[in-house]
């Protein structure tokens, strides 16, 4: 291997930490709108409701954009595809930077969300230019910068926010997303080698609709109520358009996303266990940052201030990276099948922890930290998982699906937070009890238990061997290591 590395080229040696880079400067843009959402509200004389829209579309858009993204770049327009939502972004965060109101923030911000499928393409682009034993680190690395970046995004927005006011942050979204696309440019391997890939419009339009209305749904049910007509509507027309969508995409010659591939347990294992720790990662996120910055009047909460809140995050992303390192070791001596369910254990224990011990804010400091090992180990195995159980000019197609399965858990574990609290919140008051953010901890525990149980019953059903301790297969297309040449 040093040999190997000794050989390369510097563009060669520079594509792990320009992909790395790439994934987390995404992140970091998608969650730079959650600690400004009061003072956009304030400058821009909006509701919260609307002004929660500045968080919202990123994932709406990053949900629906990242499958049909992520199938026009399996194929020789792969480095074309990457730049240019990488260059989407950079003009969706000049948009949101400069003060045009309201209406251009959102705009701004819905173009930021199209670059949340890069990270599926970054992960193939590993796959089809690395050797094996660079290629899975690097796919565990990757795996878990839209994790790591959140805990970035949130102190570093604190901080430019509290020294250059509300458009600072977004400024610094324009700065990295240039130099982003600028080093992609000189980096990111030509793609022309690989074989053409048909894009099936229809599919995508299907998934599209039918995600945007149950984000819609998942988004909108506190302001409209979980019980309105319009919700229980929309949530009809998102699982009605689902079946549509299944149905097509197992029928159709160049399905967007292959589920035939769902009949491999481990890819289907891969994919569960995603919604679900999604489910809980952003349950525990949303109560971990409201009750730091509930006040202190309340008998309870520790009235933070965004920067300090932001804060509270960081041992989330630094020991999240930790464990995309320890993953791979432990994998080697081990499975990633046993990853995978000590992943969910150990997030299990940090909803634990929080649920039993904030009385401190250290404590929140050490839940946080527990977390982001147990995500970080959970999602720095899944798409390994995946690559060793697809043909390679599925990769990008099969990881986005992967990761739209993530956003959707997340914005189910936002809504389950807000359904909870509000529930613990007596008539007349602001702010919920003490004894809500115990239970919305004590459900985020029964959703880790599902989670694990998920990993550990699954793929013994299966009966398959376990493809994790293999080395991703190699591209059909080329022979390794072939895809690093430039345009």
């Amino acid at each position: 291997m040093e040999t190997r590395l000794a050989h390369a080229t510097p563009r060669e040696r520079a594509l792990v930490p320009v992909l790395v880079f790439l994934g987390m400067v995404v992140a970091v843009i998608s969650s730079l709108g959650a600690p400004l959402v009061p003072r956009i509200a304030q400058a821009d004389k909006v509701s919260l409701a609307d002004a929660q829209w500045s968080l919202t579309i990123v994932m709406l858009v990053g949900a629906v954009a990242t499958p049909t993204v992520g199938r026009l770049g399996d194929g020789p327009r792969r480095r074309a595809v990457m730049l240019g939502s990488a260059a989407v972004v950079l003009v969706g965060s000049l948009l949101a930077a400069l003060p045009l109101g309201f209406p251009f923030l959102l705009v701004g911000r819905a173009l930021q969300g199209a670059g949340l499928g890069l990270v599926p393409l970054a992960i193939a682009t590993a796959r089809d230019s690395l050797p094996a034993e660079r290629s899975r680190p690097a796919v565990a690395m990757l795996s878990i910068t839209t994790v790591a970046g959140v805990g970035l995004g949130y102190p570093l927005t604190g901080l430019i926010t509290q020294l250059f006011g509300i458009h600072g942050g977004f400024w610094f979204g324009a700065v990295i997303s240039a130099v982003a696309l600028v080093v992609a440019a000189i980096v990111l391997p030509h793609s022309g080698h690989l074989p053409a890939r048909r894009l099936d419009t229809l599919g995508a339009l299907l998934l599209g609709a039918a995600l945007a209305a149950l984000l819609l749904a998942l988004s909108e049910g506190q302001s409209w109520g979980w019980a309105s007509a319009r919700l229980l509507g929309l949530l009809a027309v998102a699982l009605v358009l689902l079946a549509v969508w299944s149905t097509h995409e197992l029928r159709t010659a160049h399905p967007l996303v292959d589920l035939r591939t769902l009949r491999n347990r481990t890819v289907l294992t891969a994919n569960v266990t995603g919604l679900i720790a999604g489910v809980g990662m952003y349950l525990l996120m949303s109560l971990v940052t409201r009750f730091a910055q509930t006040p202190t009047g309340a008998g309870y909460g520790f009235g933070a201030s965004v920067v300090v809140t932001g804060l509270v995050l960081l041992p989330f992303s630094v020991t999240s990276v930790a464990a995309s390192k320890l993953a791979p070791v432990l994998a080697r001596h081990t499975s990633m099948r046993f990853v995978l369910p000590v992943g969910c254990v150990v997030s299990l224990a940090s909803l634990a922890a929080f649920g039993f011990a904030r009385s401190g804010l250290w404590e929140l400091f050490l839940a946080m930290g527990i977390a982001g090992l147990g995500v970080g180990c959970t999602f720095a195995v899944m798409p390994a998982l995946i690559v060793g159980s697809v043909p390679a000019q599925e990769t990008g197609s099969a990881i986005s699906f992967n990761q739209v399965l993530r956003y959707v858990g997340y914005a189910i574990g936002s809504a389950l937070s807000a359904v909870v609290l509000q529930a613990h919140t007596a008539a007349g008051h602001a702010l919920p009890s003490d004894a809500g953010y115990t239970m919305a901890a004590l459900l985020g525990c029964a959703v880790f238990v599902l989670a694990t149980v998920v990993t550990v019953v699954l793929p013994r059903r299966g009966g398959t061997g376990d493809p994790a301790t293999a080395a991703p297969a190699p591209s059909t297309s080329r022979p390794t290591g072939a895809g690093l040449k430039h345009r």
